[in-house]
């Protein structure tokens, strides 16, 4: 044999034991394997959120449930909190204190989150405080009541105003028109007891007497008979403390009768709901509220304009809806929960004291400051005046 077909045969050998050295390695590894996995995702970070969604309370819930979702989708897309997504899990109280409870026993017990932000109501907040207190978990209230934070808990926060900081804001708002007699009209929800009690403190001392006070029912239709008597007192001027739909009922019913003493609302009419029930019985109402209803009227150094501008604005593109100040509490409370999560991970001890060390962060409320002393970290300074006119908020100058 020449050595030239010596050759080829000694290369075509050479394929084909190479070929079966192929066939025999893929018979073994069977059908064609995955590639390997990619790295596991972070663990997501579970938050809980607990609103009145649906209730008499839902023009507070709603807003608020919107806003989480809309924040935590933002955060989502901008790559989560330090690699982890975060997964708020939200919750229905239908502004009920037993299904408040509920609900935060499932948040705690069962998703074991690591906070809460919520609920929407005072009375609901109080139904729970002590759950957070036990269970060490920080807990964010969007209820305005005062006493959500006085005596302070430890674990427990709050970012809306509180009521004493409106009273103070009505009391500098009436004294330079000379009103000395007042009458009181609130509901018999915490936000309403509790608001309540500091005009019954604080109204006297700011030389001011209440010569009626009535209180009426939360899923009240009518406050006729309550406006009679307010109708048959002296009082210059009506302070209301409640939240829609109530206090537009009041309004309504004071200019059907002829009532037209000045009516000042609470901050928790800060709502568009309270316009829609009102109607024009609104126009002329006036009542202290944060600035987020009123953003574009404020100028253009103030330091919470452009946080409440990209607020506002990216609500009405998300839901073709105006921000209110129910949401922006919301927005505060996420904002301060995920903060916290950014500095100091799946803690909750450490989430706990982030929150309370929490220094000039310019929020939709205000700006905050919290402390050991202080777990709702504003001032008066938050609240600003606003009028009714031609169903808009106008801010008083």
């Amino acid at each position: 044999m020449s050595d030239i077909r010596q050759r080829k045969w000694i290369v075509l050998i050479g394929v084909l034991f190479a070929a079966a050295v192929v066939l025999t390695w893929a018979g073994c590894r069977g059908p064609e394997e995955p590639a390997p996995p990619a790295p596991p995702a972070e663990e997501p970070y579970k938050i809980g959120a607990i609103f009145a969604i649906t209730g008499d309370a839902s023009s507070l819930g709603i807003p608020e449930k919107n806003t989480a979702e809309m924040l935590t989708k933002s955060i989502n897309e901008a790559g989560g909190i330090n690699g982890h997504p975060l997964e708020v899990i939200i919750e229905d109280t239908e502004g009920d204190n037993t299904k408040c409870r509920t609900a935060a026993q499932k948040l705690l017990e069962q998703d074991k989150v690591l906070a809460v932000i919520g609920p929407s109501r005072t009375g609901t907040t109080m139904a729970i405080v002590d759950l957070f207190e036990t269970k060490k978990v920080p807990l964010i209230s969007c209820a305005a009541g005062v006493m959500i934070v006085e005596p302070v808990r430890e674990w427990v926060f709050k970012t809306p105003q509180s009521d004493r900081m409106a009273v103070d804001r009505i009391i500098e708002y009436l004294k330079p028109q000379n009103i000395t007699r007042v009458a009181t009209i609130s509901d018999t929800t915490g936000f309403g007891k509790g608001g309540l009690r500091e005009l019954q403190d604080l109204l006297p001392k700011g030389g001011m007497k209440i010569v009626s006070s009535l209180e009426y029912d939360r899923d009240a239709t009518d406050m006729t008979a309550q406006v009679t008597k307010i109708k048959g007192t002296n009082a210059q001027a009506v302070i209301c403390w409640g939240t829609p739909p109530g206090p537009a009922i009041v309004v309504k019913n004071m200019r059907q009768l002829g009532v037209k003493i000045p009516f000042v609302g609470s901050h928790g009419i800060a709502n568009q709901r309270f316009i829609e029930v009102a109607g024009s019985a609104a126009n002329g109402v006036v009542f202290p509220a944060g600035r987020l209803i009123v953003w574009d009227q404020m100028p253009e150094d103030d330091p919470q304009r452009t946080v409440l501008k990209e607020y506002a604005q990216n609500y009405m593109e998300a839901y073709g809806k105006q921000a209110d100040t129910f949401g922006g509490h919301a927005w505060d409370a996420l904002q301060l929960v995920s903060r916290a999560l950014e500095k100091a991970g799946a803690d909750r001890a450490k989430m706990r004291d982030e929150i309370e060390n929490t220094k000039d962060f310019v929020g939709t409320g205000g700006i905050f400051n919290f402390s050991p002393r202080d777990h709702n970290g504003l001032t008066k300074e938050a609240f600003v005046m606003v009028e009714i006119k031609d169903g808009k908020w106008t801010l008083l100058k």
